[in-house]
Parts: structure tokens; sequence; C-alpha cells
């Protein structure tokens, strides 16, 4: 009788600890986060409109690196020094055929063995400074104008990357590079030998006095 007694006067309390156990399980999570610093939220919104559809059939045959220092120099007020800034230049341009001037007249069938095709004039499609490999030296004198120096000095900077690559014989490495591409791939799909020419520009109208 004793026994069952004490066991009656246990049940409830053990059955309060179970629920205890229970309740701390389930509200544990939410107790150890931090509310201070919950977890952020990201919420993007974009609206991405299309506005130039362009057609590219320039065939990139060479790239040209460039490496230099550049001391940008501007006279801005009567007396007082000129404003400087020294750029460490890194640039690169890119020599291409523009294929979308292949015409079907370029195109000419001899015979069964051979055709010839007249290639457009190699042409300079892009320059630019890679402001990734580019920094600023130094500048001196800005008068509170760094920015607009810096600006300026990169883009004399870059007209002087179109300059380097014309001068370096970019257009004729492009034709070279031309041919050495171009024909063996026209002869593996045309079957026949290749001959690769020059356009030739068309002859001048004499205008009417």
């Amino acid at each position: 009788m004793p026994l069952a007694r004490l066991l009656r006067r246990l049940l409830p309390l053990l059955f309060l600890v179970g629920l205890g156990w229970f309740l701390w399980k389930k509200v544990q999570p939410a107790l150890f986060d931090n509310p201070l610093n919950p977890e952020p939220r990201i919420t993007v919104t974009h609206n991405t409109v299309l506005t130039k559809i362009e057609n590219l059939g320039r065939l990139e045959l060479v790239r040209y690196q460039f490496k230099d220092v550049v001391e940008y120099r501007k006279s801005t007020y009567r007396f007082l020094p000129d404003s400087k800034v020294a750029l460490i230049v890194a640039g690169n341009a890119i020599g291409c055929l523009d294929l979308r001037k292949v015409k079907p007249q370029d195109v000419v069938f001899e015979g069964d063995s051979v055709v010839r095709v007249a290639l457009p004039a190699a042409e300079l499609c892009t320059w630019q400074v890679d402001h990734s490999q580019s920094r600023v030296y130094s500048t001196q004198n800005s008068f509170f104008n760094d920015a607009e120096l810096v600006d300026e000095g990169y883009k004399y900077a870059e007209k002087n990357v179109q300059r380097a690559a014309l001068q370096s014989g970019i257009l004729a490495q492009t034709t070279q590079n031309a041919e050495q591409i171009l024909r063996p791939m026209l002869e593996t799909m045309t079957g026949r030998r290749v001959v690769l020419t020059q356009q030739t520009a068309p002859p001048l109208v004499p205008q009417r006095r």
C-alpha cells in the first residue's frame, strides 16, 4: 500500500518533468538565436531592358598588349605650377577583319579546284586601357581636381594605345594571320585550293563641274 500511494504521488511529478523537457526542446533554438543579429533578408528587384541588337561579323585575329608610363601635364592657372599626373598604364588593341563586308562577287570559283576570296582590309577593332592593370603613380598640383586630371590622363593614354598599335604594324599582322588561319579553314570546308586576295576600292567617279 505505501508503494502504490508513493507511485500515485510521483506520477504527476514525472508528467511535469516530461512536459518540461518537451517544451524545452521546442523553445531552445529560439532562445539561443541572437535576436539582435538576425539573418539578413536580401531583396533584389531588377528590370532588364534589351536596348540594342547588333550583328557581329568581326573576326579577331591578333591582340597587342602595351605597357606605358604616361606623364600628363596640364596648365590650368597662369601664375601657378602645372598640374601633373603620372600613370602606369596597361592597354591592348585588337586587329580584325569585318567579314560582313565580303560580298558574293568577292568569292570566285575557278574550275573544279580553285576558289578565290577577296577579303576586306584589316581593321583596328578595339583599343582600350586595361584599368585593372593600370594605376596612378602620383599627382602634383591638381588643386583638388585629382579625379578630373586622372580621367584626362587615361583618355590620352587610350589614344596613345591606338597610335602605338598602328605604328607597331598591327594591320599587317592581322592580314598575315588571316592568311594563316582562314586559308586552311576554307580549304577544309570547300575541298579546293583557296587563294586569298584583298578587296580593291571602287574607282572614284569624277564629279561634274
